[in-house]
């Protein structure tokens, strides 16, 4: 498959990406962290820009991409809302109209709940060029493609049968979306692994979510399961992510947009059930001896997972965070060059 088939390209959600252009990714992605260890130039977006519009507050997202832009020869302007007319109300259509008139590739998150997808595809429809996803309230295919990689280098590309639990976990820092695990639910069994999905019923996974990755298990060998135990989500597990989601599960976007409050109070009420809920060593014996622990970042320590687990010789989260680098730059290279 030629790399100017994926010029021009949105992505907003890697369920819309064919294996083979994910696969290319990864490829690339692998070829630019060799070249970026070796100090090798690679400026193929030279004298490019990329807008990137920030509704949230990032680290991982935001410095892969502007360090990233800087590295493949092109500038990513950093902007937010207080920079720009969105704060008057300008709407998504005239945003990606006029950028894309002026750059490149324009890259946005928007994490607010029922709101945040619609607004990138809103950019996408009318964007001639690239729309990229750095999170919404649905997905994250920035962290999916870099925690795909890490499990690669890590187990190898031929990842059937390998046991990964995705858990749910307790956390006070703040309210965390679903996209990650919603992301990685989808992503994780086109490539045949046996994925779990452990969390309290008041913590659910959107329902069409769940069937299209069930779908896509049966398509490529690998499977789903769900348990509302979390000893019995780590037992045997090659990988585990153990994650806070809010409950927004329970919820479509018309009922929590018109009870936000009632919603939020219900979520704090049933989040104070599962204080147990936490990654320390005790489950992590319950895993596979080659067990390696992972987690999007930042994690709520002392609630979500214990110092020992996430400073401990299983976890690769570290790995996982700089691959958010090279697999974005990926990205960029692809979608934002690809041609002449």
């Amino acid at each position: 498959m030629s790399a100017t088939l994926l010029h021009g390209k949105h992505l907003i959600s890697f369920q819309e990406w064919t294996k083979n252009e994910i696969n290319m990714t990864l490829d690339a992605a692998a070829d630019l962290k060799r070249r970026f260890a070796l100090g090798e130039a690679h400026r193929l977006l030279q004298d490019k820009t990329l807008f990137m519009m920030f509704f949230e507050q990032s680290t991982r997202t935001r410095n892969s991409m502007e360090a990233g832009m800087t590295q493949l020869g092109g500038h990513a302007h950093d902007l937010t809302p207080d920079k720009m007319q969105l704060s008057h109300g300008e709407s998504a259509k005239d945003t990606a109209m006029v950028l894309s008139r002026m750059g490149h590739g324009i890259a946005c998150r928007n994490c607010f709940y029922g709101i945040g997808n619609q607004y990138l595809r809103e950019m996408a429809k009318f964007s001639s060029v690239p729309i990229m996803s750095l999170q919404d309230d649905l997905y994250h295919p920035m962290q999916a493609i870099a925690d795909l990689m890490t499990i690669q280098e890590y187990f190898g590309k031929n990842l059937k049968g390998l046991k990964v639990t995705i858990s749910w976990a307790y956390a006070t820092s703040h309210a965390k979306p679903l996209s990650v695990p919603l992301s990685q639910v989808l992503l994780f069994p086109r490539y045949g692994m046996d994925v779990t999905i452990a969390a309290p019923k008041e913590f659910p996974l959107l329902k069409d979510f769940v069937a299209t990755a069930e779908q896509n298990s049966l398509e490529n060998g690998g499977s789903i399961r769900f348990t509302e135990n979390m000893d019995e989500g780590f037992e045997g597990a090659h990988i585990v992510i153990p994650k806070n989601w809010g409950g927004f599960g329970n919820y479509s976007f018309d009922e929590y947009n018109a009870n936000e409050d009632e919603c939020h109070k219900e979520m704090k009420a049933n989040l104070q059930k599962y204080k147990s809920w936490i990654c320390d060593e005790r489950r992590m014996g319950l895993a596979s001896k080659e067990v390696k622990y992972m987690h999007a970042l930042p994690a709520d320590r002392g609630n979500e997972v214990t110092n020992t687990v996430i400073d401990g010789p299983a976890s690769i989260i570290y790995d996982e965070a700089e691959n958010r680098l090279h697999t974005a730059k990926a990205i960029m290279a692809l979608t934002m060059g690809g041609r002449p």
